[in-house]
């Protein structure tokens, strides 16, 4: 999904979906959940490119990434975080 796509997903949802700061170009869709709100879901391996490009090397960003956003609860409606990698490895399991 782009980028523009996804944000205008998010302009056209009648609930507020709760962004994570600074990660725009890491936003990959809206994650919808049964009985649940809609939520903001973001590429996590371009959410560390992100903080690379701000300064953190690559294991300043990871811990960093960890601790501060995807440790960070926020209600309901906190983003998803995926590893679009983990998927293949899990597929290849089954």
């Amino acid at each position: 999904m782009k980028t523009e796509t996804a944000f205008k997903e998010l302009e056209d949802n009648e609930e507020s979906i709760l962004m994570a700061d600074g990660f725009d170009e890491a936003l990959i869709g809206v994650g919808r959940r049964c009985g649940q709100p809609d939520i903001a879901v973001y590429d996590e391996s371009r959410c560390i490119s992100i903080l690379e490009k701000q300064g953190m090397d690559h294991d300043e960003a990871v811990e960093y990434f960890e601790y501060n956003v995807v440790g960070a609860w926020v209600g309901p409606q906190t983003p998803m975080f995926v590893e679009p990698s983990g998927i293949m490895a899990i597929m290849q399991r089954h």
